[in-house]
């Protein structure tokens, strides 16, 4: 028996924040943050809207798109870097703010990753006959991460400019800041009916030695106290990416992992009819097709409207890639992913 996909959702909230409008806020301009990123657009929640709040409607979809209710759901597995609190996780706030039973939720912290681990748990949890119906959820508000407090100019549509103290600390964190989004994508995992659809194979890996090339600096019991005002005023709470770094590792690695899970499934590229990479930078993405000599029509991106959403970029992109026709019945698909940890990973799947 495999496990398969039964349905998926996403949502974004309706805060649409252009290259424009950044500008607005930082030195920067909308030839400079597509040159380097391919980003032309994201979303950003509303003050006081949590994680738990984007991933509730794309949970509901997607149990919608499986044709289950709420009351079906036995397991829910819930990833992300931004969770509501600092504990508890926002797994069992979901399950609350959804109407479900008390059923296990699992919080788990991959970053970008977070989704190909959180499959690889619902696999194993479906096939292993403990639970027949696992939600799995990759959600992230990013927006209290990002160093500017004008959220009036840029959601709010104020007419004016920020202070040239302010002006020049957004600009400072410009690299960073112009990657993120806010959304969520959610998928239902159930048991298959003994045909060739479902997960085929899953294969992850860590490597803790590139903690500090995509982290937060500031929190945790590193520190004591976990927060002070100095933080803040550093920037220390806003994640730091090492870009070139990063673009190496990845254009490295996310190939690799590719061509190993197809060749331990007796696969080749040609046998692939879709890759869905993490939506890092769209930099990344075209540099891991050109390795892997795929066309363009076997690979699939949203970067350039939504951003970077972190745990929910994959997910988003199969719900966007299937609702296109892109990921028919049938097809395989791999999804591939790799985020801070390092953590990253493949999986296989036949629509």
């Amino acid at each position: 028996m495999r496990a398969i996909i039964a349905g998926t959702g996403i949502h974004v909230p309706p805060n649409v924040v252009d290259n424009h409008l950044l500008a607005k806020i930082m030195d920067t301009s909308d030839e400079w943050i597509r040159q380097r990123t391919g980003i032309v657009t994201r979303n950003f929640a509303d003050p006081g809207q949590a994680t738990s709040d984007v991933a509730v409607p794309a949970a509901e979809q997607a149990l919608e798109d499986a044709g289950l209710a709420e009351g079906d759901v036995d397991y829910v597995v819930f990833a992300t870097m931004t969770p509501d609190f600092y504990f508890p996780g926002s797994g069992a706030i979901l399950q609350h703010k959804l109407g479900l039973r008390p059923v296990p939720c699992l919080d788990i912290r991959q970053q970008c990753a977070g989704f190909v681990y959180g499959l690889q748990l619902a696999d194993a949890l479906v096939r292993s006959g403990q639970y027949r119906n696992v939600l799995v959820i990759g959600a992230e508000v990013h927006a209290g991460l990002m160093p500017w407090t004008c959220w009036d100019i840029l959601i709010g549509g104020a007419e004016r400019r920020p202070p040239a103290e302010e002006f020049a600390f957004n600009t400072r964190f410009r690299d960073r800041a112009v990657l993120f989004g806010d959304g969520a994508g959610a998928v239902v995992v159930v048991p298959g009916e003994g045909d060739e659809r479902g997960i085929l194979d899953v294969e992850l890996h860590t490597d803790g030695s590139h903690v500090d090339k995509m982290w937060v600096r500031a929190g945790g019991s590193a520190f004591r106290p976990y927060f002070e005002p100095g933080m803040h005023a550093r920037g220390d709470t806003v994640p730091i990416v090492e870009g070139r770094e990063v673009f190496k590792i990845a254009v490295t690695l996310m190939p690799q992992v590719v061509l190993h899970i197809l060749q331990r499934n007796s696969l080749t590229l040609d046998d692939l009819d879709l890759l869905i990479p993490h939506q890092a930078n769209l930099r990344i993405s075209e540099a891991v097709q050109k390795r892997l000599g795929l066309p363009d029509e076997k690979v699939f991106n949203d970067i350039q409207k939504y951003g970077n959403t972190t745990a929910a970029t994959i997910p988003i992109a199969l719900h966007e890639a299937r609702q296109a026709g892109r990921a028919r019945p049938g097809d395989l698909v791999c999804l591939v992913g790799l985020g801070s940890g390092l953590h990253w990973g493949a999986v296989l799947y036949r629509v």
